[in-house]
Formats: structure tokens, C-alpha cells, sequence
């Protein structure tokens, strides 16, 4: 029996290890697909012929993007926009979800601040009203367009509060009776007890602020003051208007081994690089911070 059950075991573990390399191979192969269309010819990506290997080697996609001082003025302002967005999100986070860990004797306002914030989670006013609002705050063509509307996560906020009410009660306890005061309490015990959450909410703060490129669209009417993701949104390859403003024949040249699909590649490339960076550092604390934030015993 012993054995049987010992055997009946191995095989479940083989089928689990199968399915998750097919799942994980799915994932891959688009990921290699999209890699080896950026550094193919346009005549083999508009036939079909590019699978997993590049066919007709070519950079000039990267080099449309790489090769362009907009490029790099839009990257440092994606980064400074990263930097301001996750400072201000963790200044605003972490003291909110710490005071509503408060029973309502301790903080009277409790309920009506948590049951603002999931009604704000739940609706919102929409593209419109928050335009004029920032607008008539004078954040057009600001980078403060692109953080301050989206400066309170709501969700990361319940995320920490729950992350916060897991952590043993006695703790605090002992720290008040220590003669702690809750700057102190928070500083010292609950943020050091609180990091994989809060590499959790970092993480979702990076990605967010990375990713988006429709405030940029909205917020900014200048294509210098466009964030990463909005200036690839905005490339394209227009061969006629080239061949009307009289291009010489080697930017006619490398246009010809270029289309609006190896650009797109390359944008997707290019764009996913610095999350590719960031994720490895931030992921062991991913799962823990998500688990331990969502469910409160």
C-alpha cells in the first residue's frame, strides 16, 4: 500500500510539473515571438516567416527608438515620475492604513474615512471631471498631473491596513507600555514587521506609474513632456509622409527594413526592459505581501 500510494504520488507530482511547464512555455513563446519580430527585416515579419528565431537580422527598430534625444528625455521623466509617484504613494499609504487599524474608540472617524475610501474605490468621477480639476489646479503639462491624481492607491491602502491588523497585538502593547508614541510604534515596530507588504505596494506603485501612457495623452499637449509609455505609443512609421518631405536615400533605406509591427515589437521590448530589472529584486516579498494583506483572521 505503501508503495502504491508512494507511486500514485510521484505521478500527480510529474502531471503537476507538466502543466505548469506548458503554462509557463505559453507565457514564453509570445515573449520570444514579440523579441525576434523587433529584430527582424519588415519583409519577413508582413510574410509571416518570423516564429521564435529572427529572420533577416536587424536593429533598425532599436535604432529608431535608442537614437532619439525624445526617447531619452521621455525615459528620465517616466523615472522621475516612478521616484515621486512611489514617495508619495508610501508617505500617504502607510499613515492612513495605520490609523485605520484603530478601533473605533481610539479613532472616531474611522468608519466614515474607510467607507469614503471604498466608495472612492468603487466609483469614481471620471475622465472628464478629473481633467477639469486638474486643469483649473494648473497640473496641465505638469509632472504633477501624472502622480497626484492617482496618489492614494485605495486598494494598497486595505492592503497594508489588513497586513497591519495580522501583526500581533501585543506588540503594540508592550511598546506603549514602554512609553512608545505611535509615530514611534509605527516607525519602529510595524513598518520593519511590514516590509514584504510594503515591497508589495512598491511594486504595484512602479509598475502603475511605469505602464501608463493615457495620462500623458490627457495631461500633457506637448510631445517633449510625454512620459515613456506615451512616446512609443506615439511612433510610428509613415513612409509616405517621408517620401513627400524629400528624406535622403539612406533614411529611405532604413525605413524599407521597418513597419509599424517591429517598431511596436521593439516599443514592447524596450518598455518591459526596466521592470525586468526591478521585478527579481521585489518578487520574494510579492506573494507574502499579497496573502498576508488580503486576509484577515
Amino acid at each position: 500500500m505503501v508503495e502504491n500510494k508512494s507511486f500514485h504520488s510521484k505521478i500527480r507530482i510529474t502531471i503537476i510539473y507538466l502543466i505548469i511547464v506548458i503554462l509557463g512555455l505559453s507565457c514564453l513563446f509570445p515573449l520570444m515571438n514579440i523579441l525576434a519580430i523587433s529584430m527582424s527585416s519588415s519583409a519577413a515579419v508582413s510574410a509571416n516567416r518570423v516564429g521564435m528565431i529572427p529572420v533577416d537580422f536587424t536593429l533598425t527598430a532599436y535604432k529608431k527608438i535608442l537614437l532619439d534625444n525624445q526617447f531619452w528625455r521621455s525615459f528620465a521623466i517616466s523615472a522621475v515620475r516612478v521616484v515621486l509617484a512611489l514617495i508619495i504613494n508610501l508617505l500617504l499609504i502607510v499613515p492612513m492604513g495605520y490609523a485605520l487599524t484603530k478601533s473605533k474608540g481610539e479613532f472616531w472617524a474611522r468608519n466614515i474615512y474607510m467607507n469614503m475610501l471604498i466608495f472612492a474605490m468603487l466609483f469614481n468621477g471620471g475622465m472628464i471631471p478629473t481633467y477639469i480639476l486638474v486643469k483649473n489646479l494648473g497640473m496641465l503639462n505638469t509632472i504633477w498631473a501624472l502622480i497626484l491624481p492617482g496618489a492614494l492607491p485605495i486598494f494598497n491602502v486595505i492592503l497594508l491596513m489588513n497586513f497591519f491588523l495580522g501583526i500581533p497585538k501585543s506588540l503594540e502593547e508592550a511598546a506603549v507600555m514602554d512609553g512608545a508614541t505611535p509615530y514611534q510604534i509605527l516607525l519602529r515596530i510595524l513598518i520593519p514587521c511590514a516590509k514584504p507588504c510594503l515591497a508589495t505596494i512598491s511594486l504595484f506603485s512602479i509598475v502603475g506609474s511605469w505602464n501608463d501612457f493615457f495620462s500623458g495623452l490627457i495631461y500633457m499637449q506637448k510631445a517633449e513632456d510625454y512620459p515613456i509609455m506615451t512616446y512609443i505609443q506615439s511612433l510610428n512609421v509613415d513612409i509616405q509622409e517621408l517620401l513627400n518631405s524629400g528624406a535622403n536615400n539612406q533614411t529611405l533605406e532604413n525605413v524599407t527594413e521597418l513597419s509599424n509591427r517591429n517598431l511596436n515589437a521593439a516599443k514592447i521590448v524596450v518598455a518591459v526592459i526596466p521592470l525586468l530589472m526591478i521585478y527579481p529584486i521585489l518578487q520574494k516579498y510579492l506573494i507574502t505581501g499579497i496573502v498576508m494583506g488580503s486576509v484577515k483572521e
